[in-house]
């Protein structure tokens, strides 16, 4: 009975987890539910335009992680700042954000407009059974990346306000907003892509300006919501008045939050990487990856919103001081995303032979494709665990070990791992890729051992 109270909570903590989570769970749902559908929509139109977008968003996948690395390392402060009613530290964590982002996108487009091509060039190799026109892929995916540039910054704001938001347990307008987004983007993803009600059949082009006007939608009616109410949203209230941000303030959020922002810069960085070394095996691989990669997001939904209530709530319970407190709803959390998970992955199981299907593609492509769903719901579990470690850290201020523990291990071992078993072993794809989701067990050990030392119970904005 004592185990049982330790791992599960009462109607209080529930009934908390459901009012923070659910909206957090129906916009990412929705949004992924939505990706899912732009991705067989695109899938419609052939093999070869589907794997130039999916490797146009592998790149864009990076700085938006960048994205999310710079809000998430000012947003911990942002977090425990609120816990301690400290306004004024609110605000100016939510100016940091602001002025860091949209540097961020002025950097990103010129990257992309002066090494997009090389970058693409890099996923597109021969081999399998399909072929593929590797040139065709080529130009589809350039054609997409260009259009997507204009979406960097809208997608930077709103992340912005949306973080912010949910630092405040203000759940609810993100959704909205979100939700928005998605209705914008399916349905001119369904004029644009096909051609319909008159309009051109833009394919690939369709699809990434259906993209950018739903993120300008986004950013729009988030910003207006919240300047239009201030008495609700304070952080608002003189926050454009100068966009300086005090120095001793912008050192620790650096100091705290740089390693937090090089993680993310380095662990999505490392995802294209590793999704490079499989391309190797050919454009089959490219495209049994992104329909897998595909439905995984959906199905994962549920264990990253989980991460997220995580640094909500353990945060702002380390700002108030509430350390048992921290520890105790902290254990729960993760039992509940675990245990999800756990039932969501044999769902997705037998998901994996149907789904394929949907893609006008080969049956090479949806044999690979079925076989790295098993895969990855057969992790899932292992992998809700690891998010909840990531998070709990990342809220007691531990980035140097997040680091350590999220990307340094996907360059230490998930790449070298990948390149050498496509590079030197007659292994399948499949087989490969079995062997690089099973090392994340390691990480899985490293996690259990960092929590259980209690090393993140940490209060740092107390002064």
């Amino acid at each position: 009975m004592r185990i049982m109270k330790k791992f599960i909570g009462d109607r209080k903590f529930y009934r908390m987890l459901f009012q923070i989570a659910l909206p957090i769970l129906i916009q990412n749902g929705i949004t992924n539910f939505v990706n899912m559908l732009d991705n067989v929509m695109v899938g419609q139109t052939g093999t070869e335009q589907m794997s130039g977008v999916a490797v146009t968003n592998q790149l864009i996948f990076v700085f938006n992680i960048c994205i999310f690395g710079i809000v998430s390392g000012a947003g911990i402060f942002g977090a425990q700042f609120y816990g301690s009613k400290n306004e004024e530290g609110f605000r100016n964590t939510f100016r940091f954000k602001i002025v860091y982002c949209a540097l961020a996108s002025l950097i990103g487009t010129l990257i992309f407009v002066a090494f997009g091509e090389g970058l693409i060039s890099q996923f597109l190799h021969e081999g399998g059974s399909g072929g593929g026109d590797l040139q065709a892929t080529l130009l589809y995916g350039k054609e997409y990346l260009l259009i997507m540039l204009a979406g960097l910054l809208p997608f930077a704001v709103s992340q912005v306000y949306a973080s912010t938001l949910r630092e405040m347990g203000k759940t609810m307008l993100p959704m909205v907003a979100g939700v928005l987004a998605i209705v914008v983007n399916i349905v001119f993803n369904y004029i644009l892509i096909f051609g319909k009600f008159g309009a051109p059949a833009l394919g690939v082009a369709g699809a990434a300006i259906a993209t950018v006007i739903s993120r300008f939608a986004e950013a729009i009616l988030i910003i207006v919501i919240v300047e239009r109410n201030k008495e609700e949203y304070p952080f608002a209230r003189g926050a454009y008045r100068n966009l300086w941000v005090p120095m001793d303030l912008q050192k620790k959020i650096f100091l705290k939050g740089s390693p937090l922002i090089l993680n993310e810069v380095l662990w999505a960085a490392g995802m294209a990487v590793l999704n490079q070394s499989y391309s190797v095996r050919g454009l089959v691989v490219v495209a049994g990856i992104n329909i897998s990669s595909t439905i995984s997001n959906v199905f994962s939904v549920f264990y990253l919103t989980l991460g997220s209530v995580v640094s909500i709530i353990i945060g702002q319970l380390l700002g108030a001081g509430k350390m048992e407190e921290a520890k105790d709803q902290d254990v729960k959390l993760i039992a509940a995303s675990v245990m999800g998970s756990a039932a969501i992955g044999l769902i997705m199981i037998g998901a994996a032979p149907l789904f394929p299907r949907i893609y006008n593609t080969t049956e090479e492509v949806r044999g690979l494709a079925a076989g790295f769903i098993t895969i990855l719901a057969m992790i899932m579990p292992v992998q809700s665990f690891i998010n909840c470690c990531y998070f709990t850290l990342r809220s007691g201020g531990k980035t140097v070990v997040t680091l350590l523990f999220d990307s340094v291990f996907v360059w230490v071992v998930s790449i070298p791992l990948a390149r050498v078993l496509t590079g030197m072993t007659p292994l399948s794809i499949t087989t490969i890729f079995f062997c690089v989701q099973a090392a994340e067990v390691i990480k899985a050990v490293i996690g259990f051992v960092l929590l259980k030392k209690g090393v993140w119970l940490n209060n740092f904005v107390s002064d």
